[in-house]
């Protein structure tokens, strides 16, 4: 499979508040380029958003705003292109808010939920979260709610899947974004 995986975390509650993000390159089920940036988010923090994943105002003083690590990465966004993430209406909507707080037009891609297909593909697991999925596949999840590692992982468990039973059954799950 050749997709891209990536994970956001935020400040709040408020979608546009990313604080950080991963992107993951697949080609042919393969890792082959990651990247990983803090964002500025220009708003105030929320306690239990820090709680989760670690991240400080202190530690995004100097980091850049999310302008400039779109202009990073928005090439792997095409209409043609396969963005998956563990709970990909989470990241999706934090993309769309954060590129809209911004001024910044919206890619069309296409999305698939890694959620979505372990909930079809593993029933029997207790639940679905990301270090559920991964502990079941015995996938190395190093820092939960760190972007990298989640990254890193959704895009493993979806080779997984696609390993173990094909891509048929995931592609009726894939969306247009």
């Amino acid at each position: 499979m050749n997709f891209i995986a990536m994970d956001f975390e935020t400040a709040s509650a408020q979608r546009y508040s990313a604080v950080s993000m991963a992107v993951v390159v697949v080609r042919d089920n393969q890792l082959v380029d990651e990247f990983y940036s803090l964002i500025n988010p220009q708003t105030p923090f929320d306690a239990r958003n820090t709680a989760i994943h670690g991240i400080h105002e202190t530690d995004v003083i100097n980091a850049p705003l999310f302008p400039d690590v779109w202009a990073q990465i928005k090439q792997f966004y095409t209409p043609e292109q396969l963005v998956i993430a563990h709970n990909a209406p989470f990241d999706n909507g934090v993309l769309r808010a954060t590129l809209a707080h911004y001024g910044i037009a919206a890619p069309h891609y296409l999305s698939l939920d890694t959620v979505r297909t372990s909930r079809k593909l593993y029933p029997q697991l207790p639940n679905h979260k990301l270090n559920t999925v991964a502990d079941a596949l015995n996938i190395e999840l190093q820092h939960h709610h760190n972007a990298l590692d989640d990254t890193v992982a959704a895009a493993r468990i979806l080779v997984t899947q696609a390993t173990e039973f094909g891509v048929d059954p995931l592609k009726n799950l894939v969306k247009i974004i």
